[in-house]
This record gives structure tokens, sequence and C-alpha cells, in this order.
């Protein structure tokens, strides 16, 4: 499992609930962009629209080598592939408790393109700052540890 991409600003906004995996439709030349690393998650977001799971603000950089066959807009929606029962799952979590879903990290598993998705819940600021300290303190033990 490569990864590619990871959204470090979702575990600093949200509280992250649960996790999902799920494939994500792409075309030819965006793979081979993903393969270079040439990949964003920074403030995308994910919708539900008729049953579809969508990507939104993703960006994947034009790969070069490709010609007159790619795909001119870099931040375009992409179509997510989830089972059935998770898309129900979501949309009912999403609706009643108010939490969002949002991409946490894109991997290759296996020669297919992965996205983690997951459902999370907004924080406050005060909770911002708490996860601000408790980082500051785990990386000031590990400074201890490794002087012993």
């Amino acid at each position: 499992m490569k990864q590619i991409a990871y959204n470090r600003s979702a575990g600093y906004e949200y509280f992250i609930e649960e996790k999902y995996e799920a494939g994500i439709v792409l075309e030819g030349a965006e793979v081979k962009s993903l393969r270079a690393g040439n990949c964003n998650l920074k403030d995308s977001f994910c919708f539900i629209r008729n049953g579809e799971v969508t990507l939104k603000n993703m960006h994947i950089a034009v790969y070069d080598k490709s010609g007159s066959f790619n795909s001119k807009d870099s931040k375009r929606d992409r179509k997510l592939l989830l089972h059935r029962r998770e898309i129900d799952k979501i949309v009912g979590k999403i609706n009643a408790k108010g939490m969002t879903l949002v991409p946490i990290s894109l991997y290759f598993k296996d020669n297919l393109v992965k996205v983690e998705v997951a459902l999370c819940r907004g924080k406050q600021s005060f909770d911002k700052k708490q996860s601000i300290k408790k980082r500051d303190a785990e990386r000031d033990i590990a400074r201890q540890l490794s002087h012993l």
C-alpha cells in the first residue's frame, strides 16, 4: 500500500468518528499524475447527491505528457465508489447528527487508487487548542525518551 497524499488538516479541524475505504473514478492521465505524486487533498470534501458520493476540490495536476487526451480541469468533481449499504449508513448519520464526510488519504492498493473517507464532527476553537497542547506534550515526551 503506497500512500499518495494525506489530508493533515482533517485531523486538526475534525473529530474522526468512522473511516471507510472507497474507490475513485479517474482518467488514465490522472492515474499517471498520481503515480508521480502530484495530488493535494487540502480543502477537499465529499457530498452525496442522488445516492452517489462525489469528491470535490481535490487537485490532481494535469499530466504534461498525455497530449490531447488529458482533462483540462485539475479540480473537477470525482465520483467515489462505495457499497449501497455504506452510503445509506453515511447519509443517515450525516442527516441525524450533523456530521460531514471528509477525505483523509489517497493511496494505491494493488494497482487501484483508493480514498479513505471519514465521518467527522467539527471541532470548536478550544478543542483545536487542546489538540495542539496534546501534540506538543507528546513531542516533548518523545524528545525526553530519545535523550535517555
